[in-house]
């Protein structure tokens, strides 16, 4: 697990099978992991927004989520093996955890959206212990939430909920969770219960997810990637000319 700093966030520059393992061995050891994956929108929100900055750097474990920043990093000559994507990361802990017997609690999401996640990834792993469940609409009584995750007796937690939220509520309540191990998984829920669809596997390859998002969400994505896209190749810009 080799640390980088680009654009003046941490991250973690490492394989999928690396980062796996090295979160299997925390867990055997007893050690608290917090983990997030940065993405482009994340780190160009990052330069202004110092509470999100915060709960980043915070983590233990922040894995390349995105082909634009393994290229952006690339760019300006770090060495990254591969995107380790958020997705993909989640359903080989959740395998990880079937063959351990680790309990998962999964929090984020509509209620039928999570329901739907919980017997999909149950199917996919029948050793899987799934603790329990919640939805994501509960900012009125957190507490409550909290004390039903740590009663559950889960050892890993997965939120999805969007940014800057889910860092910023795992930041908030890390020590009271009860858990081994907590990790910002943003829209994967609506990918599991099939909400969305996922790129092709050409396009995630290519960096190119974005561009399938605004093909199957015109009106909404547009704007959005067009302004975090073209301030993430401006800031990659001056971070390669500033020599960092």
């Amino acid at each position: 697990m080799k640390r980088i700093e680009f654009l003046s966030s941490p991250m973690d520059s490492c394989t999928m099978s690396e980062a796996v393992q090295h979160i299997e061995q925390k867990l055997l050891a007893g050690e608290f992991l917090q983990h997030v994956v940065v993405n482009v929108a994340k780190l160009v929100h990052m330069q202004t927004d110092s509470v999100l900055a915060d709960s980043v750097k915070a983590c233990d474990v922040i894995n390349i989520d995105g082909m634009g920043v393994v290229i952006g990093a690339r760019f300006c000559g770090h060495e990254v093996p591969e995107r380790v994507a958020g997705v993909d990361l989640f359903h080989n802990l959740l395998a990880m955890s079937a063959k351990r017997d680790f309990p998962v609690f999964l929090l984020g999401a509509e209620e039928d959206i999570v329901a739907k996640t919980a017997a999909k990834v149950k199917g996919c792993n029948p050793s899987l212990t799934i603790a329990g469940y919640h939805h994501g609409y509960f900012w009125d009584d957190e507490e409550a939430v909290v004390n039903q995750i740590r009663e559950s007796g889960a050892k890993l937690l997965f939120v999805a909920i969007t940014s800057p939220k889910k860092e910023n509520f795992i930041n908030k309540w890390q020590d009271k969770l009860g858990v081994d191990f907590v990790m910002g998984v943003g829209g994967t829920f609506d990918v599991v219960a099939g909400k969305v669809k996922r790129a092709p596997l050409w396009m995630q390859n290519y960096g190119l997810e974005w561009l399938y998002r605004i093909i199957q969400e015109p009106g909404r994505m547009w704007k959005r990637y067009l302004v975090t896209n073209s301030k993430f190749a401006w800031l990659i810009l001056k971070e390669r000319l500033s020599g960092k």
